[in-house]
């Protein structure tokens, strides 16, 4: 395997790729006590339309979270049974892009590494088991569209997007899900689930070479290609409805407001504007800005609020919310604050201390083999290193991220989600 040593950090990557295409990832970590494997695949919520073996095939939204709950059954009994009694912690997500299945342990690793391996490699679905799940993953369905924060999110997306499957639920619907059979699992397993498509990466106190054997050993020898995703034609308008409002049983109003961002570019080029991205919205309302403390002390805002940058192949969004007595006023606050930055610009001092705090947060995520294990993954679908990250945060500017403000954050960008109580 390559050896690739991150001095800064103190931190080794190896790094190997199997004639079936899989890659492999092992970051070692002498005396750690736990261990961790991440199995993923490029395939999540957002992947409904593809192009295999020369044709665009249309699949049901909420199916990649369908597949993932239905890998776990296996021939013998479940999977999730076979790990937990060998000591291992397992469990599974799926995000917009990403289904992931992982572990953690203190011993046995290896054996619990060959079973992971294989259930995911080894779909077994009957009809009978599809049905049965339609009914659990329908009443699942039926508690997150109760859930005032989904509901939130996902009206947020629905203002900013037309065409991409991002802005419907990971989950799909009770109709949506009533569409999949037994055999389009087998096909889309077929289809995503191929080695090529997808990333082994491994964090503890182990044996590089182990990892990439025991993958070696279990999954299929065959390389077939990856399949071609579309997520539709790219929207024009910054977007597609400024504001929707909607009744549900809280306590306190809530919002979410955000603005588009163009998708950024694979390897280095994303986690710069992933970077750029987050000192963004930082340096405008994170909790340490003249902003938030002005909102917090007018009562404007609650402890709760927060702000990030969210990005993923394909999409990119800026997210502003928590409870208020009045979002409006924080809406028109922020747009007035992004007006300051782009005529006085940024202030170098605040800007200096920002950079040293993510730095600081970066260098402290080393330490977690969770956090390590999914930013790796994450990466390698960019073409890109999470161990880059603070190299790349180095050489970012105050003008990149004027540039970033001038650019996402313009008053008519802004949409807002708002949930009322009833």
């Amino acid at each position: 395997m390559e050896q690739r040593v991150y001095k800064t950090i103190g931190e080794t990557l190896y790094a190997g790729k199997l004639e079936n295409g899989l890659q492999v990832y092992v970051i070692p970590k002498p005396d750690y006590e736990k261990k961790y494997a991440f199995f993923a695949t490029s395939y999540g919520g957002a992947d409904r339309r593809f192009r295999l073996d020369g044709q665009w095939q249309d699949t049901p939204a909420g199916i990649a979270h369908f597949l993932e709950h239905k890998l776990f059954d296996t021939e013998t009994g479940n999977a999730l049974a076979d790990l937990a009694a060998n000591g291992a912690q397992p469990n599974a997500f799926t995000s917009a892009t990403m289904t992931a299945y992982y572990f953690e342990c203190t011993d046995g690793f290896e054996e619990n590494l060959k079973t992971l391996l294989e259930f995911v490699s080894t779909p077994y679905f009957t009809e009978e088991s599809v049905a049965k799940e339609q009914g659990i993953i329908g009443q699942e369905i039926d508690m997150i569209e109760d859930s005032p924060s989904h509901v939130m999110y996902y009206n947020l997306l629905k203002n900013l997007y037309v065409a991409h499957p991002v802005k419907d639920s990971i989950a799909g619907t009770v109709e949506s899900i009533g569409e999949i059979t037994a055999q389009t699992l087998y096909d889309l397993h077929r289809a995503f689930y191929q080695p090529s498509n997808m990333v082994l990466c491994a964090v503890g106190d182990m044996e590089p070479e182990l990892v990439l054997e025991t993958a070696r050993q279990i999954l299929p020898q065959e390389y077939h290609e990856p399949p071609v995703k579309d997520y539709g034609p790219e929207d024009e308008k910054p977007t597609v409805r400024p504001r929707v409002e909607t009744a549900m049983a809280v306590s306190q109003l809530m919002f979410l407001l955000g603005t588009r961002v163009k998708a950024g570019k694979g390897g280095q080029a994303f986690l710069q504007n992933e970077l750029t991205g987050h000192l963004a919205v930082q340096y405008l309302a994170g909790n340490s800005s003249p902003l938030y403390v002005r909102l917090y002390g007018q009562g404007l805002i609650a402890s709760d609020f927060s702000c990030g940058f969210l990005s993923a192949p394909g999409y990119a969004l800026t997210e502003f919310g928590g409870e208020s007595r009045d979002p409006d006023k924080v809406l028109e606050a922020i747009q007035a604050e992004v007006q300051g930055i782009l005529q006085d610009g940024i202030d170098e001092p605040r800007f200096t201390r920002l950079k040293k705090a993510t730095s600081g947060k970066l260098i402290r995520g080393l330490d977690s083999v969770e956090n390590l294990c999914y930013e790796q993954t994450e990466c390698h679908f960019l073409g890109a290193s999470a161990l880059d990250r603070l190299d790349v945060l180095r050489e970012i500017t105050s003008q990149d991220v004027l540039g970033f403000v001038k650019e996402n954050l313009t008053p008519e960008q802004f949409a807002i989600s708002i949930v009322n109580p009833k």
